[in-house]
């Protein structure tokens, strides 16, 4: 719940010039508050950057006051939405069924999910990573086409902390979320305290092709080097 629709403008002024030289095999998604799609869909209108959505309702319309739907988004140009943030499902009550209509609701409007996945810190202490994200996937992707899927995974207790998970921790994580699905090729991406700092070592890891920023992305220059990232290894 960042940025006005002014702030927004602004942002993309200072952006989008540092995506000129980005490599053309990278993806770049901006999922802005409901309020900026608008205006942010406007001025993208022609560019490389993808506009995404931070959440969608399952059904198309109906009486479900403060939510939003498929239709809506993808009048407003929207390509990809996110679902199950660690955050809709800790503060307002999202569960592992309502995520998997959000997703199903999603490709049903020709949007691209981005399904998060993840665990709290007293999971991980009790050695329940596996078994929670195992639990999210098989029931989030019930009737999901894997085809037309991101998967983001976010340790929730490295979201926001600036405590961000091992880099080789986080790879060997995604590559079990790897091995629980049908369509091997999913994309599949890091989120939690990512930052110019470690990117660049995040995004060396074989099994993670992408990064899902939070904070980082709120100014223009830090997520442009985010996006710029240097390939090593």
């Amino acid at each position: 719940m960042h940025k006005t629709q002014s702030e927004s403008r602004e942002f993309l002024q200072a952006f989008m010039p540092e995506t000129t030289n980005t490599d053309e095999d990278r993806g770049i998604v901006l999922c802005p508050t409901f309020t900026s799609l608008g205006v942010m869909s406007k001025t993208l209108h022609g560019s490389r950057v993808r506009l995404g959505a931070q959440n969608i309702h399952w059904e198309d319309s109906g009486a479900y006051t403060g939510e939003v739907s498929g239709a809506m988004l993808a009048e407003l140009g929207v390509s990809y939405v996110i679902v199950g943030h660690s955050e809709r499902r800790q503060y307002f009550g999202e569960t592992n069924e309502t995520v998997n209509l959000r997703l199903k609701a999603a490709q049903r409007h020709d949007l691209t999910p981005i399904l998060c996945v993840g665990e709290t810190k007293a999971q991980r202490q009790a050695k329940e990573t596996e078994t929670i994200i195992k639990e999210q996937l098989q029931q989030g992707l019930v009737g999901v086409d894997q085809k037309n899927l991101v998967i983001a995974y976010e340790p929730i207790w490295a979201i926001g902390t600036g405590d961000t998970c091992d880099a080789k921790e986080a790879n060997r994580v995604i590559g079990i979320i790897r091995s629980e699905l049908t369509n091997p090729d999913v994309s599949i991406q890091y989120g939690g305290s990512v930052k110019p700092g470690n990117v660049d070592e995040i995004m060396a890891q074989p099994e993670i092709d992408g990064a899902l920023v939070g904070g980082a992305s709120l100014e223009a220059q830090s997520f442009a080097r985010l996006v710029n990232y240097k390939k090593i290894g």
